[in-house]
């Protein structure tokens, strides 16, 4: 049998002079000497990589990334407008802290959503022990007062509700307790406290959702002024090296205006509300265009005084609507109670005898308006997507909505030099239309596709996240 046998391995210095050898021919085939040797190609150097897609564009009015407004503070998980739940919102990336303004018994700007107190504080319980607290609870019922526009179906209700029981006395308006057409008798009022009545006695609580948010720190977490919420958003810009803005809401400030001037805040006539907040601005040097602050009302007459007295930050005018027709997706503004002062139309245009309604400021019409006093809108979230069931089923609710199309809106108000801030974005199912099948961030995301330029969130850290993931797909 024949073997395969290998040929032996040469020597070691048999591999060196080979090796030498073919060294010297790359070299000269590298040379482009030759002599009809051997030849090797040149392997190129790799390619660089590709650059990176470009990001897609944002559209948002000026293509920045849209901001998350901490809505009262991170209220999802703490009492609303506390110091927890604003440092809380800072911590979750929030962008901006908003709250909503009043004015106390001794004229400061105080951090609290709603005038009456039982449903957003612990007062009821602080009156079971408090006598002094018990014996401010406003009794005194208000008083029907006819419309001055033309009583149609299309106008609303003949009759609004107001606090001014004896109209020769302005002082009357402390006894009942009546915001902008809203009855809230046999509730106590925050301009029969002052501050600090309010910081010795009342203590903050959820609001939304109560039923499902955690309540463990109810009642425990004590109640803010203005300035504390300011400071709050200077020390967070300090210790995260982001700039938080503030996002105050005069609010219902045809009613803190009386209550303020007959608590002798201001002269008859006067703008206690607004000039308090003026003052508070340029005390922190906030009033500039650039300044880390937005004013917001519902009620364009509060902003266009504010204008007028020296406002130069940014300023939103909110938006409000009662319901959705939701075979058409259409806002209803009239009811046949008094929720169509309440939300239909701005208070102001009530009392000026005015019968149109909110809508009125989202034509081309009415943003060209706004934007004579106003940078930007804070409409109510189906005013900026349409909400539909399709096929209709008659008396479907929120949870059977299975059709979301962005309106005209957005792009209405960017063609108008308006940015959009919508609210109010929450966790809850409740809160959800059914095509999102309970998961918020699906409805952020739709949004944000839309262009909207910011959201109003009671969970800062969801909508971070929704951003985030938006920010992602965009590639960024």
């Amino acid at each position: 049998m024949t073997k395969n046998v290998p040929a032996p391995a040469p020597a070691p210095r048999q591999m060196r002079t080979a090796m030498v050898a073919l060294a010297g021919s790359l070299v000269i085939a590298a040379c482009g000497g030759g002599g009809g040797g051997p030849s090797f190609p040149i392997i190129p150097p790799a390619p660089a990589p590709a650059p990176a897609p470009a990001p897609t564009p944002l559209a948002t009015l000026d293509g920045s990334v849209p901001l998350v407004i901490g809505h009262r503070g991170l209220p999802g998980l703490y009492p609303e407008e506390t110091k927890t739940a604003y440092e809380a919102a800072a911590d979750a990336g929030a962008d901006s802290l908003e709250t909503d303004l009043h004015l106390t018994k001794d004229c400061v700007l105080v951090a609290r959503h709603n005038p009456w107190l039982s449903d957003n504080t612990n007062i009821a319980d602080v009156a079971a022990t408090n006598a002094t607290v018990a014996a401010r609870k406003r009794t005194v019922p208000g008083v029907r007062v006819n419309v001055s526009y033309p009583v149609t179906p299309e106008n609303g209700p003949a009759q609004y509700l107001s606090d001014l029981t004896d109209p020769s006395d302005p002082k009357s308006v402390l006894k009942s307790l009546v915001v902008d057409g809203e009855d809230h008798t046999n509730d106590w009022s925050i301009t029969d406290f002052t501050m600090d009545e309010l910081r010795q006695w009342v203590r903050g609580t959820t609001y939304d959702a109560k039923d499902q948010r955690p309540t463990d720190l109810n009642g425990k977490l004590p109640i803010l002024s203005f300035q504390e919420v300011i400071d709050i958003a200077k020390a967070k810009s300090a210790s995260t090296g982001r700039t938080l803005t503030v996002y105050p809401e005069t609010k219902n400030p045809i009613w803190n205006n009386a209550q303020a001037i007959a608590n002798g805040c201001g002269p008859v006539g006067s703008h206690p509300l607004e000039d308090a907040l003026l003052k508070i601005m340029n005390f922190n040097d906030l009033n500039r265009k650039d300044a880390p602050i937005f004013v917001q009302s519902f009620e364009p007459q509060s902003l266009k005084y504010l204008r007028s007295a020296g406002l130069k930050a940014r300023a939103v005018q909110l938006v409000d609507g009662n319901d959705v027709n939701y075979q058409t997706g259409a806002m209803i503004y009239v009811t046949n109670d008094d929720y169509t002062f309440v939300d239909g139309r701005p208070y102001s245009w009530t009392l000026a005898g005015n019968p149109k309604f909110f809508g009125e400021m989202l034509t081309p019409a009415g943003l060209a308006e706004v934007k004579t006093y106003a940078d930007g809108i804070g409409p109510w979230k189906p005013q900026v997507m349409s909400h539909t069931i399709v096929p209709y089923k008659d008396k479907g609710t929120l949870a059977d909505v299975n059709t979301v199309k962005p309106t005209s809106l957005i792009a209405d108000a960017h063609k108008a030099g308006l940015f959009v801030h919508s609210y109010t974005f929450r966790n809850e199912a409740k809160y959800l239309a059914g095509l999102y099948k309970g998961d918020p961030t699906a409805e952020y995301l739709l949004y944000f596709r839309a262009g909207i330029d910011g959201v109003f969130s009671d969970f800062a850290n969801t909508a971070f996240a929704a951003r985030k993931a938006y920010l992602t797909e965009t590639g960024r």
